[in-house]
C-alpha cells in the first residue's frame, strides 16, 4: 500500500468516526476540493467544513467500498455513501432542510491526490439526483432513475 491510499484510509475512518482533527490532518493547508453541490472548495478549514455539515444532517454516515484503487500519488474510493438522515442539511444557499428521517444509501467516487502524505486535490463525485430522491425531494418521476 502506498502512500495516497493509506491517506485516504485514514481519511474515511476519520470520517466515519467522526474524528475532526484527524481529518483535517488529512488535507494541505492549500488543498482544493472540487463537490457536486458546492462547487470548488479552498483550503483544509473549507474541506473539512463541507465534511461537518453531513456530520450535523447525517449522524450515523458511514462509507462502503465496493472499491479501492491507487495509482501513483492518487487514491481513487467507489462505493456509496449511507446513513439516516436525522438532523438538518445544510445547503450551498445558508438555507436548510429540516430532517426526513429517511435511510440513504448514495453512490459516490472519490479521486484524491495525495504529496508529501496530504490530499492537495481532491474531486467529489455522487449522484445528485439519488441523494435528493432518497430524501423525498424529488417528483415521482425523477427519483426512479
Amino acid at each position: 500500500m502506498g502512500q495516497a491510499r493509506e491517506v485516504m484510509d485514514r481519511l474515511t475512518t476519520a470520517m466515519t468516526a467522526k474524528d475532526k482533527e484527524t481529518l483535517a490532518k488529512c488535507y494541505s493547508a492549500d488543498a482544493v476540493a472540487f463537490t457536486p453541490d458546492e462547487g470548488e472548495l479552498t483550503g483544509r478549514d473549507a474541506i473539512t467544513k463541507y465534511f461537518f455539515k453531513f456530520w450535523e444532517a447525517i449522524p450515523d454516515v458511514r462509507y462502503e467500498y465496493t472499491d479501492k484503487h491507487e495509482a501513483g500519488e492518487v487514491a481513487i474510493d467507489e462505493g456509496f455513501v449511507a446513513g439516516t438522515n436525522t438532523g438538518p442539511l445544510s445547503l450551498p444557499t445558508g438555507e436548510s432542510l429540516p430532517a426526513s428521517g429517511k435511510e440513504l444509501r448514495v453512490r459516490s467516487c472519490d479521486v484524491a491526490r495525495v504529496e508529501g502524505g496530504e490530499i492537495t486535490s481532491h474531486h467529489f463525485y455522487f449522484d445528485q439526483l439519488e441523494f435528493l430522491g432518497q430524501l423525498g425531494l424529488l417528483p415521482e418521476s425523477l427519483s426512479k432513475h
